[in-house]
């Protein structure tokens, strides 16, 4: 079992004060980018040798990161967070180069389009988009993993079960991270976490998801993928924090994966916060989470 660092427990005071306490009661969307905005500025570059490409992925506005470690054959399609309202491949740049070597890929991180001016299903049909595009290029769909976080890791699990529907060949497996796949909001969790996630303010919720679904259904599928049926899809690994409004979105659909008889691991990281392993230059946790990752995904390519 995972031991919580000593700059863990300092860093979680933190983000409780900088993150969870500094959202307003409503604050507007164009707000909490130009937070984003400035945030990235801060982010520090990939290293030198880091090859970074901003691309057409059929359609789709992407980065293509690669470094020396990384393998032409292999590619990762990553899928970031923000609720789908906000977030950008530019804001996970000192997470996507490392993700590409310890992983010995490539790794595409797209900038899928965002409600509430596209909400569902523009982000799913912009994901399936480029993976689509990454088949045409000559990738085999067994050297492809689908990873992401938050809202990123949901549309992944959705993006599986849209690929399996139309018959498309699937990847070889997918990684994710705080994956958000109830959008009907019915986890024992998001009550019992409420007061301890030092990270989302769930409260704000039901107005996000009413920006992302625009009047389309909750519990539809492909925008809450533990509704759907997952028989058939990929080796997942799955991977949350203890004290997390959205651990059960995690725990219930590893849950109902095994059901379906899947191969599915999930570990749920004792008093980790949403979306811990984007601080691998701070935190020994989310080195560890990502070398998790790493030996997860050499096993399964």
């Amino acid at each position: 079992m995972h031991r919580l660092s000593i700059r863990a427990h300092v860093m979680r005071a933190c983000m409780r004060i900088v993150v969870k306490g500094s959202v307003g009661a409503d604050p507007a969307i164009d707000l909490v980018r130009r937070r984003l905005a400035l945030i990235g500025r801060l982010i520090p570059a990939p290293p030198r040798g880091t090859e970074t490409i901003t691309l057409n992925a059929g359609g789709v506005q992407a980065d293509r990161i690669a470094t020396q470690a990384s393998r032409d054959d292999r590619y990762v399609l990553y899928l970031h967070g923000g609720s789908y309202v906000a977030g950008s491949p530019a804001l996970y740049r000192d997470l996507t180069w490392r993700v590409a070597t310890i992983c010995r890929a490539r790794v595409l991180c797209i900038d899928y389009r965002l409600a509430p001016e596209h909400p569902f299903p523009a982000a799913l049909d912009d994901t399936v988009a480029a993976y689509r595009w990454l088949l045409a290029q000559g990738a085999e769909p067994g050297h492809v993993v689908l990873m992401g976080d938050s809202a990123g890791g949901g549309l992944a699990l959705a993006a599986l079960l849209r690929l399996r529907d139309e018959g498309i060949a699937l990847p070889a497996a997918a990684a994710v991270v705080s994956p958000w796949t109830d959008l009907a909001l019915t986890g024992e969790s998001l009550r019992l976490n409420a007061a301890i996630d030092p990270v989302i303010p769930i409260k704000l919720a039901p107005r996000v998801i009413g920006l992302c679904l625009a009047g389309a259904e909750a519990h539809h599928p492909y925008a809450s993928p533990l509704y759907g049926d997952p028989t058939g899809l990929p080796p997942t690994l799955i991977q949350v924090g203890g004290d997390e409004v959205l651990r059960d979105d995690a725990t219930r659909m590893a849950e109902k994966m095994r059901a379906a008889g899947c191969q599915v691991e999930i570990d749920v990281w004792p008093r980790m916060w949403h979306g811990w392993h984007m601080l691998p230059r701070v935190l020994p946790d989310a080195k560890a989470a990502l070398a998790r990752i790493a030996r997860f995904m050499e096993d399964k390519l």
